[in-house]
């Protein structure tokens, strides 16, 4: 008998996501992670001034209950909730 679960192929760490650290950033870039966030996630419910939010994004951000995640695969950023 065989152990299967040994022979199973392992993700490449190269290939996973990993957080950003907000310090690294310029203003721009993240003013443009923002802007992308309000209007990905508050712009399609209805919601007549997704770029109302911009403030209460970049609070989260600051105070890390949004991170930025890179994805090396995709080679784009964006922000998400921390693990």
């Amino acid at each position: 008998m065989t152990d299967e679960a040994g022979h199973e192929p392992q993700p490449d760490p190269r290939e996973e996501k990993f957080v950003v650290d907000v310090g690294l950033l310029s203003e721009d870039q993240l003013d443009g992670l923002v802007d992308e966030y309000c209007t990905r996630y508050h712009g399609l419910n209805d919601t007549e001034n997704p770029m109302a939010e911009r403030e209460r994004v970049k609070s989260a951000v600051r105070q890390r209950d949004l991170v930025v995640w890179f994805d090396p695969v995709e080679n784009t950023a964006s922000l998400g909730v921390p693990r």
